[in-house]
C-alpha cells in the first residue's frame, strides 16, 4: 500500500488570555430568591467576582460581610426575593442589600425591628469594624418601599483583615 502522507497543519498560537477586568469596573447585581440557599450563592458569586476582578485580598471579608447580609434579609423579609449588589468604587468593597421588609411607622415598633436587624448583623458588624469600614441599613428609597441595608469595606482594611 502506498499512499501519500499528510501531516496536521502546525498548531496554530493560541489567543492570549485576556487581561482581568481591572477592580475598578466591578459592578455587579445579583436578584436572588429569599431562601435558605441564597447566601450560599451569594457567597460563592461574590468569590468569583472578586477573583475576576483581582480582588482576591478582600475576599475573607467580603464572602463574611454578603452572607450575613443575605442571610439577615431572607429571614425578615416577607417578599419572595432579595436585591444585592457589589460595587467597586474609591479603594472600598460596597455591598448594598434590598429587601422588601417595610419599615415601621410605629415607634416602638421600628425600634423593635430595628433591634432585632442590629442583634441579626453582629458579625457583620465585627468584621467591618475590623476592616475599619462603615455599614447601616435604612428605608430602600425606592417605589416598592422595603429596607436597605449596605456594608463598606475599604480594601486596606479588608487586607488586614486577611492577616488577622
Amino acid at each position: 500500500m502506498s499512499g501519500t502522507v499528510t501531516t496536521c497543519p502546525a498548531p496554530t498560537p493560541l489567543d492570549p488570555p485576556p487581561a482581568p477586568p481591572a477592580p475598578e469596573a466591578l459592578s455587579y447585581s445579583l436578584t436572588l430568591p429569599a431562601g435558605l440557599h441564597s447566601p450560599a450563592i451569594a457567597r460563592s458569586a461574590t468569590r468569583t467576582i472578586l477573583r475576576a476582578h483581582g480582588l482576591e485580598d478582600v475576599t475573607d471579608a467580603a464572602v463574611q460581610v454578603v452572607g450575613e447580609l443575605v442571610g439577615c434579609a431572607c429571614r425578615l423579609t416577607p417578599t419572595a426575593e432579595v436585591y444585592v449588589s457589589l460595587r467597586y468604587r474609591d479603594a472600598a468593597l460596597r455591598v448594598i442589600l434590598y429587601d422588601g421588609h417595610p419599615r415601621h411607622t410605629h415607634p416602638r415598633l421600628a425600634a423593635a425591628c430595628e433591634a432585632r436587624r442590629r442583634a441579626a448583623l453582629r458579625v457583620l458588624a465585627c468584621v467591618v469594624r475590623a476592616c475599619e469600614g462603615d455599614w447601616g441599613f435604612g428605608d430602600a428609597r425606592e417605589p416598592a418601599g422595603g429596607t436597605r441595608m449596605w456594608a463598606v469595606l475599604p480594601r486596606q482594611g479588608a487586607r488586614a483583615y486577611l492577616g488577622g
